[in-house]
């Protein structure tokens, strides 16, 4: 790896690392130098031009290698639970593969949540074309229930993930022990598709804020 590539990735890392301890905008961008080991304080705007640049390299690193494996098994998906499957499993494979402990779920549940990274995420959607595909089929799946509660449970897709992945990340890392991601997306996937096809009590709609989230991006 080249000298430029290599402080690149460490600048990285310990962004992503920082941001899921302490929040994005609670780190400054010589903080994440530091954090680095690099002695140039500007290096995020060296390497990157600045903050939005960081958090761009950020999530393209992540979403990119997803959309080969999503496409492989959205291909052969005929349920909803496939299409789950082909969401969920991927992003899990995904965390699997990172060294241990990670911190790669807890900073996209902070991206999420952040006003700056989550622009950046609904403008990245040409990275994640699968993603928006498979939504749309989960919903087209559910074409029994009201169209807005099927967009309202497709989307609640994210949070129940991002969440409960980033749950899993923080545990392991305080107890030590490797977490076993393949179980955590096969639970995942189950109760998700049990959620997405559970009946309806009719009494006020669908919550606000709950159709607005930004789903088709998953993670």
């Amino acid at each position: 790896m080249a000298r430029s590539d290599a402080a690149r990735t460490a600048l990285l890392d310990a962004a992503e690392r920082l941001f899921a301890e302490s929040g994005i905008a609670q780190v400054s961008d010589r903080k994440v130098a530091e954090g680095a080991g690099n002695t140039n304080h500007s290096a995020v705007r060296y390497y990157f031009d600045g903050r939005v640049g960081l958090l761009h390299a950020l999530i393209t690193r992540h979403l990119t290698p997803l959309e080969g494996p999503r496409q492989a098994m959205f291909a052969r998906s005929d349920s909803v639970l496939g299409d789950v499957r082909s969401l969920v499993v991927p992003f899990t494979d995904a965390l699997a593969a990172l060294p241990q402990p990670s911190s790669r779920a807890r900073f996209l549940v902070q991206a999420l949540h952040d006003p700056t990274a989550a622009g950046l995420l609904r403008e990245s959607a040409e990275l994640a074309p699968s993603a928006s595909a498979i939504t749309h089929s989960v919903v087209a799946r559910l074409h029994h229930l009201d169209r807005d509660v099927a967009m309202g449970r497709a989307r609640l897709m994210t949070r129940i993930v991002s969440t409960t992945c980033a749950d899993v990340e923080a545990l392991s890392e305080r107890d030590g022990a490797a977490p076993s991601w393949q179980a955590v997306g096969d639970f995942l996937a189950d109760a998700i598709a049990g959620m997405l096809s559970a009946p309806v009590t009719h009494r006020s709609g669908v919550p606000l804020g709950v159709t607005d989230h930004p789903a088709a991006l998953l993670l």
